[in-house]
């Protein structure tokens, strides 16, 4: 053979022959945005979904999917056959990005079959880019609703999305979002629809009034109870300047009924209050049926046998315990002493910073806990120490283990100690109603509005909130009233804690008379607000 007659075969670079034959087997990349709840933040995703022919169907999941995340794929195959479509007879690689953030709840279900559906070419879309979707869905292809869509719905604005498509149920909670288009859909088909170009679907209008107007009435008034008119005081003044109480006195003397009728008095929530409030209820999945919007401030009243993570907060992923549900509202600890001690140690910290930071070796989470803490007690174990109509057969020893279950410290947290004792029989048969919670409202609302315009251009929002810088400029004393304070400091043995605290209900009282200085009628009001540290129980 001749060199002539020799053919020259060119030669083909190995990484040119790698691109050729990806090219020939590779399929359709669909990309959507969608959300991961971590507490109650919402953290974006993107759902990357790559269909590519192969002899041997088959979907994998990467990216950190827990249990809920990892059987959406079951799900999400016979949603996409039962609402008419085709399942792909080939690979299905599902990438939810960033890998290392975990995916929890089944709110991925619909992303998941529409990039399915786009990446095995059943439809095109150019509305993937504007528009977030979130939302689990039923084998029959149904929409059900979802936890956090209103974080999700305040994330998506906050990235810049047009709009956000979420399950029928959970329309009108995001829709209480400003400057974002609220897409609701029932169905997987009706999804396919609305991105394919071929369904309109008008976003769900704003009803945050309608919601505050159903949503924001009380069946429980002040007038309710008779007699007791100092607690109703002392109510009066720890709602003016969201200050923590405690009620001393026997059973049946009425104490969780006042603290029942407590948000009555409280001045409605704001629509930043609600929302944020809101967010909480919605993550943990707490909304009742119906109500898209915390419209009356929250109550929780935990039983005293709650775990310090169920208080708190906490879980290897953690969620928000009671005093986060107690935000912008009031805790209430009835039977304080039968708490476990330790539990309530923990409160310390948030009742300071009004936030608590559960860590945990991969992260951190932050919860927010404004909230106006209302305890509860008897004066003894028997509980009748103090009523003159029972007699008590408890010991000092047992009156100062009982007592002692509280600590110092966390007595010291607590502004307002008031004595509530047994109703007499006249009161209770009086036909004359009592103080409203309108009355007391009103009263509220007034000092409240004092305490607005004084810190105005500031982050404080009522009295119990001010430094210690804020007080010396806002808690002035004359020396009358100066001299008072020293006695009561050096007698009672006050901590500068405490110290600071009678001056804030000082200035709360104030603003309820409406005065511009602090009188010494206000100063003695609130040191006879500090029961407990006259040692009472002893």
């Amino acid at each position: 053979m001749t060199d002539s007659s020799r053919t020259t075969t060119p030669r083909t670079h190995p990484a040119e022959a790698m691109d050729e034959n990806l090219g020939r087997g590779s399929g359709i990349l669909a990309k959507l945005r969608t959300f991961s709840l971590l507490g109650i933040q919402a953290m974006a995703v993107e759902v990357e979904v790559d269909v590519s022919p192969r002899a041997m169907p088959k979907t994998i999941l990467v990216g950190l999917p827990e249990a809920a995340v990892r059987e959406s794929t079951h799900r999400c195959e016979r949603a996409i056959i039962n609402s008419g479509f085709t399942r792909p007879a080939d690979r299905v690689v599902i990438n939810l990005a960033p890998a290392e953030l975990p995916k929890q709840a089944a709110t991925f279900d619909l992303p998941i079959s529409l990039g399915i559906l786009i990446g095995s070419g059943q439809f095109q879309s150019d509305k993937l880019r504007e528009y977030a979707v979130v939302g689990e869905l039923a084998l029959e292809g149904h929409t059900r609703p979802a936890k956090g869509v209103l974080s999700m719905a305040i994330a998506a604005r906050q990235l810049g999305f047009k709009g956000i498509v979420v399950p029928q149920e959970n329309a009108i909670e995001a829709a209480v979002v400003e400057d974002l288009e609220v897409i609701a859909v029932n169905s997987l088909s009706q999804a396919a629809g609305f991105f394919a170009g071929h369904l309109e679907i008008d976003p769900t209008p704003s009803q945050m009034r309608d919601l505050f107007e159903a949503f924001s009435r009380y069946e429980i008034d002040f007038a309710d109870v008779r007699g007791q008119e100092m607690a109703k005081r002392a109510i009066t003044v720890a709602a003016a300047g969201v200050h923590n109480l405690l009620m001393l006195g026997p059973p049946g003397s009425g104490k969780t009924m006042l603290a029942k009728r407590i948000p009555t008095v409280l001045p409605q929530l704001s629509p930043q209050e609600s929302i944020e409030t809101t967010r909480i209820y919605s993550a943990v999945g707490r909304l009742q049926p119906g109500q898209a919007l915390m419209a009356k401030r929250p109550f929780r009243s935990p039983h005293h046998t709650i775990s310090e993570p169920g208080l708190v907060g906490g879980g290897s992923i953690p969620m928000p315990g009671e005093i986060s549900m107690a935000h912008h509202g009031v805790l209430f600890l009835d039977e304080l002493p039968e708490f476990n001690r330790r539990t309530l140690e923990v409160l310390r910290q948030p009742l300071e910073d009004r936030i608590v930071t559960i860590s945990r070796a991969q992260r951190s989470t932050t919860f927010p806990c404004d909230f106006m803490m209302v305890a509860a007690l008897n004066p003894c174990p028997c509980g009748y120490r103090s009523d003159p109509r029972r007699d008590c057969h408890c010991t000092p020893p047992q009156i100062e283990k009982y007592m002692g279950k509280i600590s110092g410290p966390l007595l010291d947290r607590i502004d307002i100690h008031v004595e509530v004792p047994a109703a007499e029989f006249k009161e209770l048969s009086s036909s004359q109603p009592g103080t409203s919670s309108a009355e007391i409202r009103e009263s509220v609302e007034c000092a409240r509005k004092s305490q607005l315009e004084r810190f105005q251009g500031t982050s404080i929002n009522y009295n119990a909130q001010m430094s210690s810088k804020q007080i010396r400029t806002y808690c002035r004393l004359n020396d009358e009233c100066m001299n008072i304070l020293k006695v009561c400091v050096n007698e009672l043995g006050l901590s500068a804690r405490a110290h600071d605290k009678v001056l804030r209900l000082a200035r709360t009282i104030a603003d309820l008379d409406s005065s511009d200085h602090i009188e010494v009628h206000h100063l003695t009001e609130a040191t006879n607000y500090r029961m407990l540290d006259r040692d009472v129980w002893k």
